[in-house]
């Protein structure tokens, strides 16, 4: 498990892992724990599942049933991973008035929503940001009111009526200030201008600045191209396999490729991208790639990532299937799509030059990069082109 974080004052957060060797020889305690990933299993505790452990480091029973119920485990792994954050703080915020999660009461909610919303420390949020907030802490104590874990949830509600003639329940600190949609269309020709002079570097004459020193410019370009043709989210294209890639071999203008079930905002299904993008993907791949791939094998950097799951063979078909063993030799297979971003990042296949990520995007190191860390690349790209047309 990860530490996400924390101090003795707050409430901690972990997630569970798989495949991950337990340190029963340096740490005498776990001794008898070797076969923690069958317990978790056995439990049903999935892969990446969420753990909340008070300040005085106790696990709550009906916490831990409230993360495990089918209400809260439906939820896409993005949202899954949201709201255990928010309750996180949250119950920090409950704790530090002398509460315990199941305490809160409305009154300890009106006074959550004004110090994130109009507090003075740190950044205020949006509205949006508190909707979901407010979804989250709804979906537990809407729950924990049902199986008469608590009295009354303190989000209360009251009925909307619609214009169909139907009633639904609305929160009564739901924002007013939501902006459903942020959605700003440019052309082709503007994207270009931005990719150009925020990733590649060009300067306003449209030439290369000669002090840049840029060095994963292909591959961020790569994948903006990726995205703006496809119409990718960026957790879908930023958890890419190299085998997912389409092939643009057939002389079309566009190729079809399929975003995997266990990364995608819903479900699985179809994307199309053009051969101009994945000409740059092929690029990427053979240049900054594999210079990033060589540059880990001289450091010995895959011999230090823990948990690799080993891929021996790929199945064809309607449903392509991964057999992979972990590193106590005990093998696995999965459909590609059923795949989660935590064990893709973990995939290497065997090379006759040494090991290699199936991980589409890495870093400069080598090593798979995370698909939030694209949120950075773009926020340098951002304020480069604010500063090229100041």
């Amino acid at each position: 498990m990860g530490l996400d974080t924390g101090v003795d004052r707050e409430w901690l957060l972990y997630w569970t892992a798989r495949d991950r060797p337990v340190p029963c020889s340096r740490v005498p305690v776990l001794a008898g724990w070797a076969d923690l990933d069958q317990r978790e299993a056995d439990a049903a505790i999935a892969a990446r599942h969420p753990i909340l452990i008070d300040p005085q480091y106790r696990i709550d029973p009906v916490l831990a049933r409230f993360l495990t119920a089918s209400r809260f485990t439906w939820l896409a792994e993005g949202t899954r991973e949201a709201y255990a954050k928010d309750y996180r703080l949250f119950f920090s915020f409950l704790w530090q008035r002398g509460k315990y999660w199941h305490e809160a009461d409305p009154d300890d909610l009106l006074d959550w929503e004004s110090w994130r919303r109009r507090g003075q420390q740190g950044r205020r949020i949006s509205g949006s940001k508190w909707q979901r907030e407010l979804a989250a802490l709804r979906l537990l104590y809407e729950w924990a009111e049902k199986k008469e874990h608590i009295g009354r949830s303190p989000v209360l509600v009251h009925a909307v009526r619609l214009r169909d003639g139907g009633t639904l329940l609305a929160a009564d600190q739901a924002p007013r200030d939501v902006r459903y949609s942020d959605v700003k269309w440019v052309t082709p020709r503007t994207y270009r201008l931005w990719r150009d002079t925020g990733l590649l570097a060009y300067g306003i004459s449209g030439q290369p600045d000669p002090s840049w020193r840029g060095r994963n410019d292909g591959r961020n370009a790569a994948f903006t191209d990726l995205l703006f043709s496809s119409g990718l989210r960026l957790r879908e294209g930023g958890c890419m396999l190299t085998l997912e890639v389409p092939d643009a071999i057939a002389g079309h203008c566009y190729y079809e490729g399929s975003v995997a079930g266990a990364v995608a905002k819903r479900r699985e299904r179809m994307f199309y991208a053009s051969a101009t993008a994945l000409q740059r993907v092929t690029g990427y791949v053979a240049t900054t790639r594999a210079e990033a791939i060589r540059r880990a094998r001289r450091h010995h950097r895959y011999d230090q990532i823990p948990g690799k799951l080993i891929v021996t063979k790929v199945s064809h078909g309607v449903r392509r299937k991964l057999c992979w063993r972990d590193e106590q030799g005990r093998a696995r297979e999965a459909p590609v799509g059923a795949i989660g971003p935590a064990e893709r990042m973990r995939l290497f296949t065997e090379t006759e030059y040494g090991l290699e990520p199936l991980w589409l995007w890495l870093t400069e190191g080598g090593t798979p990069m995370a698909y939030q860390s694209w949120e950075k690349v773009f926020d340098a790209a951002n304020a480069r082109v604010a500063a090229v047309f100041a």
